[in-house]
């Protein structure tokens, strides 16, 4: 494995209430275009900033550059300098500003120079070591643990109980809400029905999705399971939940649900899929 200067395998800095984070990785990371990998590197630099989810930087000499024609967007970042853009071309097939790169950065952002960052889905596929990965980056500090639970749960739509269970279990993901998975027994199937949506979540995969009516009212892309998860999870599988913000009520051992001040809701509605 190429040597990596142990000073530069982390930064840390702050602007007035934002922040960045850059961490090489020990992954192997490579991304996949007309068949070819046109970025492989064991030295990614894994970014974080305030308000975004983590990305992928690879160092120029693990980028084919003979793929990327220069592109007349740019966009200047308060932080991190002058944001230019390339396309990508190769097999005739042309994507357009698929990649990035930032030149005059300032000082404290000055590794992110001469590393360049893909759009995640104008590429066909991404990998860590040999596995495919999906939706962006994972970051190297969230942990996700489902773990069986005892807790007294019940699901309120139009003053209906949808959902009553003892045994449901708890999903607890880094920085989020915890989320509250159950068996399909101990949920009112009958209230659901199945809809074409699906989406991808890095830390568990494919979810597909039920829309709840009730008392003539839809409840859309209310609820959604994992079919087949990730190793990692694997005890949530087949298993329903709901997201309890767009309930009319979730009561946990009688307490009715509210968000606590060290949570947050994950990202929603933009694709992702990430619960």
């Amino acid at each position: 494995m190429a040597h990596v200067d142990p000073q530069w395998s982390l930064r840390d800095h702050s602007h007035e209430g934002w922040q960045i984070r850059a961490e090489v990785s020990p992954k192997w990371i490579r991304v996949k275009f007309d068949g070819q990998f046109i970025a492989d590197s064991k030295e990614v630099l894994v970014v974080t900033e305030t308000g975004r989810l983590p990305v992928y930087y690879f160092p120029k000499k693990d980028v084919n550059l003979d793929v990327f024609i220069p592109s007349e967007k740019l966009v200047n970042d308060p932080y991190k300098g002058n944001q230019l853009f390339w396309h990508i071309s190769s097999g005739g097939r042309t994507v357009e500003n698929a990649v990035w790169s930032y030149s005059g950065v300032q000082q404290e952002e000055v590794y992110l120079q001469n590393h360049y960052s893909f759009s995640w889905n104008k590429v066909d596929a991404w990998y860590e070591e040999e596995e495919e990965i999906f939706v962006h980056a994972r970051d190297s500090y969230s942990r996700v643990d489902a773990i069986p639970a005892s807790r007294h749960v019940q699901i309120e739509l139009d003053g209906v109980i949808v959902a009553d269970s003892k045994r449901p279990v708890i999903l607890y993901e880094t920085g989020l809400t915890p989320r509250y998975y159950l068996h399909q027994e101990d949920v009112r199937l009958d209230l659901l029905k199945p809809v074409d949506l699906t989406t991808t979540c890095p830390y568990k995969g494919i979810a597909s999705y039920w829309t709840a009516s009730v008392n003539g009212r839809e409840y859309n892309n209310l609820v959604w399971s994992y079919q087949d998860p990730l190793p990692e999870v694997h005890e949530v599988e087949g298993l329903l939940c709901f997201y309890h913000e767009s309930v009319d009520a979730l009561y946990v051992d009688g307490v009715k649900w509210s968000l606590s001040a060290d949570d947050r809701l994950p990202y929603r509605n933009l694709g992702w899929g990430v619960k």
